[in-house]
């Protein structure tokens, strides 16, 4: 987890004043890992440090914050002892008030746990090493945080009924960028989740031109003409992912129709169809929540191939 600089000013523009919470660090049987974190205004939040009994009591504290105008607190919790939970590990958590006037500039970002004081040399070579997507570092009384790394860039094609359910499932999760796409903007639902693009396209397989080479996609427009022509389109320009919605007799059409249009049997077999788990149903919402699985564990095994050809 790192610092997301663009969700907080945009809730800071929102709400003019919100408290940050973060879980600084993690040990033993905690609900999140250090790095985690969650915004806070009068009338709402955004995210979650765990829940529970935790997270409870840290929101009532943020809103207290707001009500008082009180800038920042930090505190370590053991969670047995102090709540009256089954857990037996600990966090630290910090809570920094925000507005307009202390917006950090840039990130990394590193300020002091206690009364304003110039930086110290160690906390100034640490802040310059700090690399993105780091775990936050608390060392001579400050506190420093990474820039996020970059998102998988997520590309899904339509805003029918399994399209508004994958965004609704996989925008929360910090590692996807989304671009969403269909053919006009009466497609898309009124209130679109924040950081999520839209792009109305006419032709939609035109735009796909446009979506970076590393990106992964999901096609599930209202037509399968459509449908046939972004597989084309993105067989043709490169991708790290590909899923496609539909039956079995729609993937074997498609799987002709592609190889009459000169792709190989190699190429179109990169293509995931049909996407989900179907253990999970048909239901917009479980066939979302097999994508997302699939996403996920897409990830995990990259991470590990990486970490295996640095260690060979």
């Amino acid at each position: 987890m790192s610092f997301d600089l663009t969700r907080l000013t945009e809730t800071v523009r929102r709400h003019d004043a919100v408290v940050r919470l973060l879980v600084s660090r993690s040990a033993g049987s905690a609900p999140r890992d250090a790095g985690t974190s969650m915004l806070v205004w009068a009338e709402g939040e955004e995210g979650t440090i765990g829940g529970g009994t935790l997270e409870f009591q840290a929101i009532a504290e943020a809103r207290q914050m707001l009500a008082t105008g009180s800038a920042l607190r930090h505190r370590a919790v053991a969670l047995g002892p102090a709540l009256g939970q089954c857990c037996g590990g600990s966090v630290t958590l910090v809570w920094e008030r925000f507005d307009a006037t202390n917006l950090p500039p840039s990130l990394p970002f590193a300020r002091p746990l206690g009364p304003l004081a110039d930086m110290p040399d160690g906390v100034a070579r640490k802040l310059k090493a700090f690399r993105p997507g780091a775990a936050p570092a608390e060392t001579e009384g400050w506190l420093i945080e990474a820039a996020p790394t970059r998102r998988r860039p997520l590309w899904i094609w339509g805003a029918g009924h399994v399209g508004r359910a994958l965004v609704d499932v996989l925008r929360p999760l910090p590692e996807f960028e989304i671009t969403w796409v269909d053919t006009g903007p009466h497609r898309f639902p009124p209130h679109v989740p924040s950081g999520v693009t839209t792009l109305p396209a006419a032709d939609p397989s035109v735009l796909a031109a446009h979506a970076p080479r590393e990106a992964e996609h999901l096609v599930l427009t209202y037509s399968h003409e459509i449908d046939l022509a972004l597989c084309h389109a993105l067989l043709s320009l490169g991708f790290t992912g590909l899923g496609l919605i539909g039956s079995a007799t729609k993937w074997a059409r498609f799987k002709s129709r592609l190889a009459a249009l000169g792709h190989t049997r190699e190429e179109i077999a990169r293509i995931a169809c049909p996407i989900g788990d179907p253990i999970l149903g048909k239901h917009p919402h479980a066939i979302a929540l097999g994508v997302a699985t699939s996403l996920l564990k897409r990830a995990d095994n990259r991470e590990v191939a990486e970490g295996d050809r640095h260690t060979a």
